[in-house]
């Protein structure tokens, strides 16, 4: 993602609330990926343009958003906290920093498919249901909440929020990379998949029949793990339980790599390919040594540790220019 800058000049991430320089109040628009940098003034905050705001009621009420709505809007929430159906509950105190987490993620994905030319409010618009389970809300019916999709609606386990909790199920799983955001890009891609796959001959030759029986495969896959030699046809072990699964991967490896990119370009940490897509694989495939070898001089894990194979590049290019003739289609 390329930086945002406050009217003062100043730098600023795409979640501040104010600029660290002059104190302004700052607010992201994630439908449109822009930065507005706000004056008080007697009738509420003011832009440079002279447009009035107000804050989102969950930006005022429990600071988990950094959202504005115009003054003369209905609306009362902006536009990224109007896509959710549930919250967390604030009953639980711990929920405030999960629900934070959660936006933030969110708001991030958008932009980023925004940026590509994508738009969460097609196709029947994406909802969100951040939900508990008994392991977080004893008081909750569901024993267990399964992050997932169906029907436009991205349902997210609260506690996929919480550090501790994350991290031991990363280890439990076995898993490489655990993460809110690649979770969130994850599940976009299930909503995103009826309107990008228009090839379905070409779907199915690379990831597999998507009409297989999902259920089925979910369960031989929790039961008996992934098949031998998965690393050579999948970006992760996940992506090889079923077709659908193993494009959900590819769109979330998708996101990852185009805002990592663009963000690295633009501090000159990368060369610019440039829109050519397999330019852009080859540029990422250049700057991913470093970036993880940047994180080992820390002491951390690698920030991106799967390998992409010749297979998993065709699928990555697959989903590059189903986006891209989406894209174009829309205008």
């Amino acid at each position: 993602m390329t930086p945002y800058y406050c009217r003062c000049g100043q730098e600023l991430f795409c979640e501040n609330t104010r600029c660290g320089n002059c104190g302004r109040r700052v607010a992201f628009e994630p439908l449109s990926a822009t930065m507005l940098s706000l004056d008080d003034d007697e009738d509420g905050w003011v832009d440079a343009d002279g447009n009035r705001y107000r804050p989102c009621d969950n930006r005022a009420e429990w600071r988990v958003c950094n959202g504005v709505v115009e003054a003369g809007s209905a609306e009362t929430r902006c536009s990224g906290c109007r896509l959710n159906r549930t919250i967390p509950s604030m009953s639980r105190a711990e929920n405030l920093v999960r629900w934070k987490r959660l936006e933030a993620a969110k708001r991030r994905m958008i932009a980023g498919v925004g940026k590509l030319g994508l738009d969460v409010n097609s196709g029947g618009g994406m909802r969100f249901d951040f939900l508990e389970d008994k392991r977080s809300h004893p008081d909750v019916l569901e024993h267990f909440v399964t992050t997932g999709h169906k029907d436009g609606v991205i349902t997210i386990n609260v506690l996929e929020a919480d550090e501790i909790q994350r991290v031991q199920q990363r280890e439990l799983m076995g898993e490489r990379y655990r993460t809110v955001l690649g979770h969130i890009r994850h599940e976009a891609g299930h909503f995103f998949y009826p309107q990008l796959v228009t090839d379905l001959a070409g779907f199915t030759a690379l990831f597999g029949d998507p009409a297989a029986d999902y259920d089925a495969a979910l369960n031989a896959y929790y039961a008996n793990g992934p098949a031998d030699g998965w690393e050579q046809r999948h970006i992760s072990a996940y992506a090889s339980s079923h077709p659908l699964e193993d494009w959900a991967e590819c769109f979330a490896h998708f996101l990852h790599i185009e805002d990592t990119l663009e963000t690295a370009i633009y501090h000159g940490l990368s060369d610019d390919p440039g829109d050519e897509p397999r330019g852009r694989i080859n540029a990422w495939a250049r700057f991913v040594i470093p970036l993880n070898e940047l994180g080992r001089s820390l002491g951390q894990r690698d920030h991106y540790p799967f390998i992409l194979t010749p297979v998993v590049i065709e699928k990555l290019l697959f989903v590059q220019n189903a986006v891209a003739q989406a894209a174009t289609a829309s205008g």
